[in-house]
Order: structure tokens, then sequence, then C-alpha cells
């Protein structure tokens, strides 16, 4: 996938509009805020939420990354898997076996009955857009309330992330290599869904 839809703001120019939004001073280093400062309150709203559905989230912070992590593997989001392989691990508390296992977590061994109610609300929410009783009640009853709304705030926020990376291609960050740690690549990076992976 070639990566020239949008040019991005020069880091100078990123660095300006961040300080003018307010914005912590890494988001603009990152790729996608220097694509998404063209439109700098498209890009503060984006970081809003992101910010509180990272730091201010009733879910725990290790499902909301097998959340994102799941994501970006079954809709093909390299810049979205690359960005938090490792924050999932070095951040927020998942480990690599976690992390590999969403790719093809239905048979996986290291997820308790809370985290598969999660995964497959994941699944599918990005399948369907909707989620069954019997998934929302697990959810319910393995979350509660709060844990569960801000599970499903996730589940949307970041398959927009996704989208936002896939459709305005933005590249993956300078010295980073794709798809760690393995280099292996989801059928969906080629718009096909990953029907071993459910």
């Amino acid at each position: 996938m070639t990566h020239d839809r949008i040019a991005m703001v020069s880091l100078e120019a990123s660095l300006r509009v961040a300080k003018e939004l307010d914005l912590h001073e890494p988001i603009a280093r990152l790729n996608i805020f220097r694509t998404l400062f063209h439109r700098p309150k498209t890009a503060k709203a984006i970081s809003d939420l992101l910010l509180s559905l990272l730091f201010d989230s009733a879910l725990d912070h290790r499902r909301r990354e097998l959340i994102i992590m799941r994501i970006g593997w079954t809709t093909g989001s390299e810049y979205e898997w690359t960005q938090h392989w490792p924050l999932a691990q070095q951040m927020f508390g998942c480990t690599a076996e976690e992390v590999l296992a969403v790719r093809a977590w239905r048979p996986a061994e290291c997820f308790d009955a809370v985290d598969r109610a999660v995964l497959a609300a994941t699944d599918e929410l990005l399948d369907t857009g909707d989620l069954s009783d019997e998934t929302w009640r697990a959810c319910l009853a393995g979350l509660g309330r709060d844990a569960a709304i801000d599970m499903v705030a996730a589940i949307g926020t970041w398959s927009l992330i996704s989208k936002l990376a896939r459709g305005l291609r933005v590249p993956l960050e300078d010295g980073v290599v794709g798809w760690p740690p393995d280099g292996k690549v989801p059928p969906s990076a080629s718009g096909k869904r990953d029907e071993t992976a459910t």
C-alpha cells in the first residue's frame, strides 16, 4: 500500500497546531495527527475522545488494549496494530502472548470469560454494528454498567481510528517496522476478512 493520499503537515506546523489546541506535544509527533491537523477541530475532538478512553475510562487498560489489537488485526490496520503493540505491553498490562492471541482468540487459553465476552463484543460490533443480547449480558455481568458502556465506546472509537489510518493511508512512524513482532499480515489488510480468526 502506498502512503501518498494526504501529505502530513510538517513537524514544526504540527507542534504549533498542537500548542494552539492545548494538546500534549507527543500527540503532535504522531503521523496520524500530523495528517489530521489539516483539520484542527476534527483532530482536537478525536484527541479528546482518545485521551478520555485511554486515561479516564471505567474499562480497564488491559481489556481496552485487547479490543484495540483485535480491531487492528481484524480490520487490517497496520498503523493501529503497530502503535499499540508496544503500548499494550509496556504501559497497559498485556503480555505478548495475549496480544498475539487476539489474532485467533477463540482457541487461546490465556483469556478468561470476561476477556472472551469483550472480544466477542468487538467481533460482533465490527461484523454487524450490533451486539447480541447474550454477549451484552456477559459483558455487563463481567464488567459492570459503566465499563460496558466504555467498552462499546472504545470499540467504536478505535474502529474510527482504523478507518482513518487506512482511509487516509497514514504512514508508520519513521524507523518503525510494520506488523510486529513477526511481520505476519492479516488477510484483512488486503480487504479480505480473516475467517480463521473467529
